[in-house]
């Protein structure tokens, strides 16, 4: 699309170039006021909203926390497993692939991944990940997050936050001494493509009909279709990105970290359209299809407080998050990824997919073709599922 074409565009969008400016600015206003708080609460040591995992299951986290958690678009759940139970799978996981001989046939297929330390890895069914999926405590945190989303709007339905489709990720295991590359910021959500997908156009609306007051970024409305942009990185609807520890953690020690400004979406999207229309420097620049870091919102990334085997760290699906560079030389980093992905038309398509991989030991539709787990010993079965977990490949309860 060229500079030329954009009046066009914008005219589809009905705005002008003076609207553009108008609303950029009070845009990056609200943003820098946002900024600012989290720079202050940050320095306070007070950033990252902390739940208990029996006062989430009890229905009782307070009005205080709530709203921090809304505010911030994050939380960790203390104790949402038992320290002991997290050991354990962690130790599972240690031996699930040692006995398969993981490393080894990691560093084969991979060996400037394996030699940059990077430890992310492309297993998805070791019996420590399916039994946290579908274990009780992870659906009550769920339902607790999905509880902050509004997920009836627009006179329609846009997801069931009391079902999950459990949605199969990946491992990180960083052993002590371990010197690895992080993540650079980053949106996985669709509204990190930029105002160019038909979606963000519709999910922020109110935005770009010049009324931002209007934009709620828990509204579900329009981000749960079928039909959803293709360069995401991931194709589900995920209310919250999450994983959770398997080991001592602490902010040093190359963790999470995240701009905790779920508006701060919005702030790009208009960011993308004010750079091709000249807004941002001498010349126009094409809007990214992927998040770019901005100046202003990389003040405000922050890192995860310490946390414990069996604490789970979320964050909206919407907000911008990194991973630091690490070099710890006393504990492990590690962690299974877990979101909560409620039942949606989007997450159900990709639901259809998921039982044939898990029975073949195969790699989830959202993630390289690798498949390594095809011939791992150990590896559970339909038989190893509860009735959660047989919810979530969408097969009857009973097994009968």
């Amino acid at each position: 699309m060229t500079v030329a074409e954009l009046p066009a565009l914008l005219e589809d969008l009905g705005l002008s170039r003076d609207d553009v400016v108008e609303l950029f600015a009070e845009l990056t206003e609200r943003i820098t006021a946002e900024v600012e708080a989290v720079e202050a609460e940050h320095r306070a040591g007070a950033v990252w909203p902390t739940a208990e995992f029996a006062d989430v299951a009890a229905g009782r986290v307070d009005d205080a926390t709530a709203e921090a958690v809304r505010r911030r678009g994050c939380v960790v759940v203390r104790g949402n497993f038992e320290r002991a139970q997290a050991v354990d799978w962690d130790r599972g996981v240690g031996d699930y692939l040692a006995v398969n001989g993981f490393e080894e046939r990691f560093a084969e297929r991979n060996p400037d991944a394996a030699a940059s330390g990077s430890p992310i890895w492309g297993v998805y069914w070791s019996p420590a990940q399916v039994a946290a999926r579908q274990h009780p405590n992870m659906e009550a945190t769920r339902r607790f997050l999905n509880s902050f989303w509004h997920h009836e709007s627009d006179g329609r339905d846009w997801f069931d936050p009391s079902r999950d489709i459990g949605y199969p990720d990946r491992l990180r295991r960083r052993a002590p001494g371990t010197a690895s590359k992080g993540l650079p910021a980053h949106s996985d959500a669709v509204s990190g493509g930029g105002w160019r997908i038909e979606e963000n156009v519709r999910v922020f609306h109110h935005v770009l009909a010049r009324e931002p007051d209007r934009y709620d970024p828990w509204d579900a409305a329009h981000r749960t279709d079928v039909e959803h942009d293709s360069t995401a990185p991931s194709s589900v609807f995920r209310t919250f990105q999450g994983w959770t520890a398997l080991s001592d953690m602490h902010p040093g020690d190359g963790v999470l970290h995240t701009v905790p400004i779920p508006p701060a979406a919005a702030y790009m999207l208009v960011r993308g359209i004010a750079g091709e229309i000249g807004l941002l420097g001498d010349e126009p620049e094409a809007a990214p299809r992927r998040f770019r870091a901005d100046d202003l919102l990389m003040r405000a990334m922050v890192p995860i407080p310490p946390v414990e085997p069996g604490d789970t760290v979320w964050w909206h699906g919407d907000v911008i998050h990194s991973v630091a560079d690490a070099s710890n030389d006393t504990r492990w980093g590690n962690v299974m990824y877990i979101a909560a992905t409620p039942s949606c038309p989007r997450n159900d398509v990709y639901r259809s997919t998921m039982l044939d991989r898990f029975r073949g030991g195969l790699s989830p539709v959202d993630f390289p073709e690798e498949h390594f787990e095809a011939d791992f010993r150990g590896r559970p079965s339909v038989d190893d599922l509860n009735a959660i977990g047989r919810g979530h490949f969408g097969l009857p309860v009973s097994s009968s």
